[in-house]
């Protein structure tokens, strides 16, 4: 037990593991928009409204069909990004030769669509999801581990499922990113996006393949929304309240930069974290002022590239 400038070692680490908590949604999320964004050229406001749809489709998984979080973690964005498949192909697809105002414009419109949907079913008050119980069995690990309770390690409580938020992001986020820039098909993917007629040369589907892109990302922000259930309440405006620091995020990032979203996100949830230990009141506006500044020593973003 110590203290730092007046402030106990329970309320730095506490607010360390939330701000790491918050950094894993912040990565995940800005990580699919970067990799619509970085392959397809398309703004994806509607990335928020497909976050939430999968916390509530977890939660009528759990609710109407018995499936617990596993299979949830599985399902969900299978589905919804099936969902995001069907607009890319009938709507998206139409805009790829336009100006990028006409993809935000579109999918603004989408996002509201469905936020207003699901408000006029589900009411704005939100809905439970209990953090998932019962023992988890990992290959090669000689311990059981499960996702109820907490440690306490001296200087902190750390719960089970905050714990495994952070690594399972980071796992996730880390995966993306070898198989976008270190393989085989993360090539096709980034040379179909610069020059798609050589690309089909190779007879290399590239409608297909974009449409597959643009599934993956929305996919990506369905997961977070699994695992933010159990920690936030499943609401319509789940994804409204986020989706602006998670552009700011990509922004800072570098759009397009599947790195940049990586690092960006986590760092920017710890340094919210500790802005609201050290100066509470600048907590909700921190990630705006470091755009503002990013933006004007930097406008491509700290991993960007200019055009």
């Amino acid at each position: 037990m110590f203290e730092y400038l007046g402030i106990s070692s329970q309320a730095l680490f506490g607010q360390l593991l939330i701000g790491l908590i918050n950094g894993s949604f912040y990565a995940l999320l800005s990580l699919g928009l970067a990799v619509i964004f970085g392959m397809l050229n398309i703004i994806n406001f509607a990335h928020g409204a497909q976050y939430m749809m999968g916390a509530f489709a977890a939660y009528f998984l759990l609710q109407y069909a018995g499936l617990d979080y596993w299979w949830a973690l599985v399902m969900v964005p299978l589905a919804v990004g099936l969902t995001g498949i069907v607009i890319e192909r009938l709507f998206l697809q139409r805009l790829y030769k336009l100006d990028h105002l006409y993809g935000l414009l579109l999918t603004f419109g989408l996002a509201l669509i469905i936020e207003g949907t699901f408000r006029n079913f589900f009411g704005s008050s939100g809905l439970p999801y209990a953090i998932p119980t019962g023992v988890l069995h990992v290959p090669f690990w000689p311990y059981e581990l499960t996702l109820a309770g907490g440690n306490n390690l001296g200087f902190m409580f750390l719960p089970n499922y905050r714990a495994w938020v952070v690594v399972f992001s980071l796992a996730v986020c880390l995966t993306t990113w070898f198989v976008i820039e270190r393989t085989r098909l993360g090539a096709n993917l980034r040379a179909a996006t610069e020059n798609p007629t050589l690309v089909r040369a190779f007879g290399i589907n590239v409608p297909r393949m974009i449409t597959l892109t643009y599934g993956f990302g929305v996919a990506l922000a369905a997961l977070a929304g699994v695992m933010a259930a159990p920690i936030y309440n499943v609401s319509p405006q789940m994804g409204a309240n986020l989706i602006i620091v998670v552009f700011a995020v990509v922004v800072i990032g570098g759009m397009g930069s599947i790195m940049g979203a990586i690092v960006t996100g986590f760092g920017l949830g710890i340094i919210e974290g500790l802005t609201k230990v050290f100066f509470p009141e600048a907590s909700n506006t921190v990630i705006f002022v470091i755009m503002a500044i990013v933006l004007l020593l930097r406008p491509a973003g700290l991993f960007g590239r200019s055009a």
